[in-house]
């Protein structure tokens, strides 16, 4: 068993232990987000956990009616732009919280007047020291270079933390049972997704709504465990451009799960098998044409959770399938610093 399935199956286990050790701090920090409620937010992360924050940006943006935006750190390491971001909040996320464009960007977004906020893993990190607050992750050691629970530990740290703000009971009481959703999302059966990517060289992914954002991850993961060149679309952005790109029989991979997106992913599926591709659909019980299955979270906001649990166990199986190593990718390592 490679390390990368071990850590992903031992994600919710994580994630229970996450959610009691981080109540208060989080009960506290939304009822200063409802006193103080800021008028925008940024975040500051690169891989995995920039993708956890496209995440937070739907969901706070859906919640709270305020702009979220991902700064580029080079604006700050590079170009040394001239931050104002009073009544702002800043969230950086990373794994390490030690890459040092991250850090400086934080260190700056504080000074420029943003309420600095760091979700990190390893506790009492540079990016932490850099932010008035820190929240950790408790994901534990992780030693795959292949991220995996502490994403899903991301995820759930920001459902955690938009629950508290928004004082919203019931996401709450999901998250009291997400952990054994989850349990359930990494026993599913997604082996028709090996079999049909096993000599794949490409292949888009699809998502929309918070659920892009696992897209983007199961994109990156295709990348760095299974050396696919995998893309990751909105569902309303692939018959533009990316449609050119479709031909008979290439893979594309739609996350359908329960919500207002579904509706128009699930015709898109039918779309794209009508002109060819072949389609790997994963959606709930209550479709009866889906090829994976997914595993209902709880609630709407969780359902990308349950997504990313169920690819991570398979993508790993992918990997051992294609003779690839996910715990060691060539060229990567575990923490990368940016300059």
């Amino acid at each position: 068993m490679s390390l990368m399935l071990d850590e992903a199956r031992n994600a919710p286990e994580r994630i229970r232990g996450q959610l009691q050790r981080n109540a208060g701090l989080l009960a506290d920090l939304g009822e200063h987000l409802r006193r103080r409620p800021p008028v925008g937010a940024v975040t500051v992360a690169r891989g995995s956990s920039d993708h956890a924050a496209g995440y937070f940006a739907y969901l706070c943006m859906k919640l709270h009616g305020i702009p979220v935006a991902s700064l580029p750190p080079s604006l700050t390491t590079l170009s040394g732009a001239p931050w104002r971001l009073s009544g702002q909040l800043a969230l950086a996320v990373s794994q390490s919280g030690q890459s040092p464009d991250l850090v400086a960007t934080q260190r700056a977004l504080a000074e420029a007047g943003a309420h600095a906020l760091a979700l990190v893993n390893t506790p009492e990190s540079p990016l932490g020291a850099a932010s008035h607050r820190e929240v950790p992750l408790y994901a534990g050691l992780e030693r795959s270079v292949a991220a995996t629970k502490s994403y899903l530990a991301t995820l759930s740290a920001m459902a955690q933390l938009l629950g508290h703000w928004q004082e919203d009971h019931r996401l709450l009481d999901a998250l009291a049972g997400l952990p054994e959703r989850l349990t359930r999302a990494a026993e599913a059966d997604w082996s028709p997704a090996i079999e049909a990517l096993e000599a794949a060289d490409r292949l888009m992914v699809i998502g929309r709504g918070a659920g892009l954002a696992v897209a983007q991850e199961a994109a990156l993961k295709f990348k760095e465990t299974c050396a696919i060149q995998a893309e990751p679309f909105s569902g309303a952005e692939v018959r533009h451009g990316p449609m050119a790109l479709i031909g008979p029989g290439y893979p594309v991979l739609v996350f359908a799960p329960p919500g207002p997106e579904q509706a128009g992913l699930l015709a898109l599926a039918e779309w794209l098998e009508g002109v060819g591709a072949r389609v790997l659909l994963a959606a709930d019980e209550a479709v009866p044409r889906r090829h994976l299955t997914l595993v209902d979270a709880g609630h709407e906001a969780l359902q990308p959770l349950a997504v990313i649990q169920s690819f991570y166990v398979m993508v790993a199986g992918l990997a051992a399938a294609r003779g690839s190593d996910p715990d060691r990718p060539r060229h990567l390592h575990k923490v990368t610093r940016t300059l």
